[in-house]
């Protein structure tokens, strides 16, 4: 993992398409900006984890859910 250190309205970039801007900073709290390209999909860890969760739970037990059911979690899956 690389960690850097940066002001307020300073950039980090990722790549060619991405850029990072550090938009404020408060004690426990860290405002971040971020331009990407569409195609980029940008998601929090948490919610990235519990979607991940409910497609894992859906796929193991499949006699509780039909096939329907589990095809929209995947689908509120890919979306994201």
């Amino acid at each position: 993992m690389l960690v850097l250190s940066r002001k307020i309205n300073q950039k980090i970039r990722i790549g060619n398409d991405v850029v990072i801007t550090i938009v404020s900073v408060s004690e426990n709290n860290v405002k971040i900006g971020i331009e990407a390209p569409f195609s980029v999909k940008i998601l929090r860890e948490e919610l990235y984890e519990s979607v991940k969760q409910q497609v894992n739970e859906a796929q193991k037990s499949t006699f509780d859910f039909d096939k329907e059911t589990i095809n929209q979690i995947k689908d509120k899956f890919k979306k994201l």
